[in-house]
């Protein structure tokens, strides 16, 4: 006998589950918010340099200006010309830019114009988040085992609350990502105590069917962000708006009842009877109160009482032969699926369509994955399920890389399709992790996905710099700059432009795509330039 009885006696998915699940659910819908928030709240606009006053440039709206040449490059008008442009030197906007805002207002990018040698720090973001999904889950996996679940929930509800209502005030970037830090902190800690809250008041029998239901609260997230971004397209208002419920969910929070498991582990029996006659009362189950006393619940418990005597710690997740094979294989598949997941779902401008449209289809695309998922689960079981989804996500993503980039709408199509059985297999890996691995570390998933962030931020220090660097044409000057066999020192940046000559101030400027512009001379004479 076990906890579980336990449950049963108390009323098995009673009236104070439901409640309980539902309530612990709703912050889903946010979660979601969270984790994709990057994509519109550092979302590019279109832009290019700001011109001096004195020149006058046509048809911008079709083209993105990144650079201007030192100086001007006549020869290139020569049809024949065989100069190879990017070993010219530019210089960067001196003016500034200009951010179109037909599709964002403002975003981190276009208000700190993090954009050409800036534009790693638009990513820099999302991986600061990351850290502190990482650092929280380290942290508050620990607190919740020492504090309790529910205590550690209603702070983190608090901290997320204060935190990210208060980003959308940062007066600065810097600010802005030790906010975003403290605030992934503040959402592995709703994450990790919300999910073990509500898995230690279910049956076992339940589990699978509430934990593929409750995972659509997160999927509606997906839908309401994209039409919150589109209503409010201001990356500030849109920060705003999505940690503000926080205080609703901190209000509520004192409702719930404390893990009776937990409670009882951690010597507490006598709080985790009144909580189990509190559970028994609200599912209608009074009669079962004068039964339910302390020797019955140490005597459906001993064992589990006996094994709380042993602390455990990571190293006891590979200490053994069994556990190791659980955790290694637990590993590999949230880094997989998490990996995976995030690659598609973090770069929806990359589409060619428009963000918010991708938002909703990659939000839409989920309903009939988990459902598929939950059918798989119901009769395959975990592990089949589990493969089943990674392989079929692998197999879409590997074909999309066959599909030409001129056919967008397939590559588009493909790529929902792989999200979805990402989804699905982060539906199946959330249950198999609570199945296998809550009891010993529960920060599993999170230490997972937030650490492969942080490794890759490793990875990125020892990449080269390209900042005012010529771009390289082969492989040999790729070894020649970076191997450091024959280092080329960087070209310094002209502060100002070539000046005289009839034709006056005259700067050319160089586009993505490399088209033709048209400038005006000081006299009116129009010009053909790069």
């Amino acid at each position: 006998m076990g906890f579980g009885e336990l449950l049963e006696e108390v009323g098995g998915f009673g009236r104070y589950q439901w409640i309980h699940v539902t309530l612990i659910s709703l912050p889903g819908l946010m979660m979601a918010g969270q984790n994709l928030l990057n994509n519109f709240v550092s979302g590019i606009p279109a832009h290019h340099c700001s011109l001096p006053a004195n020149h006058s440039l046509y048809n911008l709206s079709h083209h993105q200006v990144t650079h201007l040449f030192v100086e001007p490059q006549w020869h290139l008008l020569a049809a024949n010309s065989s100069t190879n442009v990017s070993q010219i030197q530019t210089e960067g906007c001196l003016d500034g830019w200009t951010f179109d805002r037909s599709e964002f207002l403002a975003t981190t990018v276009s208000e700190w114009e993090l954009v050409c040698s800036l534009r790693p720090l638009k990513q820099m973001i999302q991986t600061i988040y990351m850290g502190g999904v990482l650092t929280g889950a380290i942290i508050y996996g620990g607190l919740s085992d020492r504090f309790g679940r529910r205590s550690v929930l209603t702070w983190s509800y608090l901290q997320l609350a204060v935190l990210g209502c208060s980003s959308a005030l940062s007066p600065s970037y810097t600010a802005y990502c030790v906010f975003r830090f403290l605030s992934g902190m503040a959402v592995s800690g709703v994450i990790l105590n919300g999910v073990s809250l509500k898995v230690e008041w279910i049956p076992t029998k339940e589990r699978t069917l509430v934990g593929t239901l409750t995972s659509f609260f997160f999927t509606f997230g997906q839908m309401i962000l994209a039409g919150l971004a589109y209503w409010l397209r201001d990356w500030r208002k849109l920060q705003l708006v999505i940690c503000a419920p926080q205080f609703l969910f901190f209000a509520y929070s004192w409702w719930f009842s404390e893990s009776a498991r937990w409670l009882v582990l951690n010597r507490r029996s006598e709080d985790a009877l009144k909580t189990l006659h509190r559970v028994a009362r609200i599912n209608g189950k009074s009669e079962i109160i004068d039964k339910l006393t302390l020797e019955v619940l140490h005597s459906h418990m001993k064992k589990e009482i006996e094994s709380s005597r042993s602390s455990f710690t990571a190293y006891d997740l590979l200490r053994t032969r069994g556990m190791r094979r659980i955790s290694i294989c637990l590993i590999a598949v949230w880094f997989s699926t998490s990996f995976a997941y995030y690659g598609l779902a973090m770069d929806l401008q990359k589409f060619g369509v428009s963000i918010y449209l991708m938002q909703i289809i990659f939000g839409a695309v989920d309903f009939p994955a988990k459902l598929l998922a939950l059918s798989m689960l119901s009769y395959l079981g975990r592990r089949v399920s589990q493969a089943t989804c990674l392989f079929l996500s692998a197999l879409i993503i590997f074909a999309n890389i066959f599909v030409p980039s001129d056919m967008q709408t397939i590559r588009t199509t493909l790529a929902c399709l792989g999200k979805g059985f990402t989804s699905a297999s982060f539906t199946t890996v959330y249950l198999y992790t609570g199945d296998a691995g809550w009891k010993v570390l529960p920060a599993l998933p999170s230490v997972v996905y937030g650490g492969a962030a942080v490794l890759a931020g490793c990875f990125a220090c020892f990449l080269p710099e390209t900042l005012n660097m010529p771009l390289p044409d082969t492989i040999e000057d790729v070894e020649n700059k970076w191997s450091g066999r024959s280092p080329t020192p960087p070209q310094q940046e002209s502060v100002s432009l070539n000046e005289g000559g009839a034709l006056g101030h005259v700067g050319v400027v160089m586009t993505e795509g490399v088209a033709l512009k048209e400038m005006k001379d000081s006299e009116g004479t129009g010009l053909n330039a790069l």
